[in-house]
């Protein structure tokens, strides 16, 4: 029987993360770098993912790759995995950390239903689904032969429950439509991955719950009022489901939703 700290071990493996660069992302990025996976970044913005890769890199003693992309540029996805394969020698580890969240410039997305645009959801379906079935699809050989391979995808709360709308009062704040129904097409995603790619690739996900972000006050007070842990969630409460994952810990568990929300959706 192997220890425990075998199991966690991901020493030789290669991990990718998209949305490298972001929050979450990054977070979880350290956990497998610290049991030591070599780490690729996969992430649209360049300065902010170096900076993400120069970081871990003085916290850990792990490899860190970046690669800058478009998750919505189907033929640059479907790249990727021979891409890490030839530079690191595998591929072993994807997590789908990216999330289309929306910019000011993006004209209909976090406004009441009413005023909510195709265009909008069309481009949170590219990026939070579609480009996870691209990349699942294209790095499947690799994963397959790693002999170990996991994926795990970050959806989200919203993926399993509805908004509770008395939080935003007097908040700018917005929910889209497309956001918790693209996120609740990626935990079905997972299951019917989980089934089809046994025995040889586990598929899991990861769903958040709120992380703080220098939300409006009168929000984050009501959010955390409404959350049986009393808080709102920080980066480092996603490292352990993420390691677990990824790692022989979990290797008889696929198919699963960890739901990290600090007791949001036991109500």
């Amino acid at each position: 029987m192997r220890r425990i700290e075998e199991l966690m071990s991901l020493a030789g493996k290669t991990a990718v993360i998209t949305g490298g660069a972001g929050h979450l992302g990054a977070a979880m990025a350290e956990a497998l770098a610290e049991a030591h996976a070599t780490v690729v970044l996969v992430d649209r913005q360049g300065p902010q993912l170096e900076e993400a890769a120069q970081a871990i890199r003085s916290r850990t003693s792990a490899r860190v790759e970046t690669f800058q992309l478009e998750l919505a540029d189907e033929t640059a996805v479907r790249a990727l995995p021979d891409q890490v394969a030839q530079l690191c020698g595998g591929f072993d580890v994807l997590v789908n950390c990216a999330a289309f969240v929306g910019t000011s410039q993006l004209e209909g997305w976090a406004v009441p239903f009413e005023q909510q645009k195709t265009p909008a959801w069309r481009a949170a379906f590219e990026v939070n689904v579609t480009s996870v079935f691209e990349l699942v699809q294209a790095a499947l050989p690799h994963l397959k032969r790693s002999g170990k391979g996991s994926v795990i995808n970050i959806a989200s709360l919203y993926g399993i429950v509805g908004p509770d709308w008395r939080l935003y009062d007097g908040t700018s704040m917005g929910n889209p439509a497309a956001y918790g129904a693209s996120k609740g097409a990626l935990i079905q995603l997972t299951n019917w991955l989980s089934t089809t790619l046994a025995p040889h690739v586990r598929v899991n996900t990861i769903s958040p719950g709120g992380v703080w972000r220098n939300q409006p006050e009168e929000f984050t007070k009501r959010y955390v009022e409404r959350t049986p842990l009393g808080r709102m969630a920080i980066e480092e409460d996603f490292k352990g489901a993420a390691l677990f994952l990824a790692s022989d810990l979990s290797a008889y568990v696929t198919g699963q939703n960890i739901i990290v929300d600090g007791g949001w959706c036991a109500w």
